[in-house]
């Protein structure tokens, strides 16, 4: 599983490199909104991403999951904060939100080792 996460990471900045040419637009649009808002401000960066971990799980996004995991851990997250957000995750949508936290894991495995 750790090597479905490492392709994801070595695809991604080939994947956006190609949307930053394709649609520069969408690009310039999302990375002004995700600068403004993912920021020191009230709250954190490190509850802002944990946040972010939360509604991608929430969502089962597994791109969002892997992203978020390893900007909650950029951010000064533990591993421990990081499973119980997502413990508050499976407690607010239950089952399908408990079957993606093995990507939570994996991911956290993999970036882990890499440090």
């Amino acid at each position: 599983m750790a090597s479905q996460v490492a392709t994801f990471f070595d695809q991604w900045e080939t994947d956006q490199q190609k949307v930053k040419e394709m649609a520069p637009n969408i690009a310039r649009g999302f990375g002004g909104m995700f600068q403004a808002i993912m920021k020191e401000g009230a709250l954190s960066v490190r509850e802002k991403e944990l946040i972010a971990l939360a509604v991608g799980l929430a969502v089962r996004c597994v791109p969002c999951i892997n992203l978020h995991v390893k900007k909650c851990l950029d951010a000064g997250a533990t591993r421990e904060q990081i499973l119980e957000a997502a413990g508050v995750t499976v407690m607010m949508q239950g089952g399908p939100s408990f079957t993606h936290v093995p990507e939570v894991i994996h991911a956290l495995d993999y970036l882990e080792n890499l440090a």
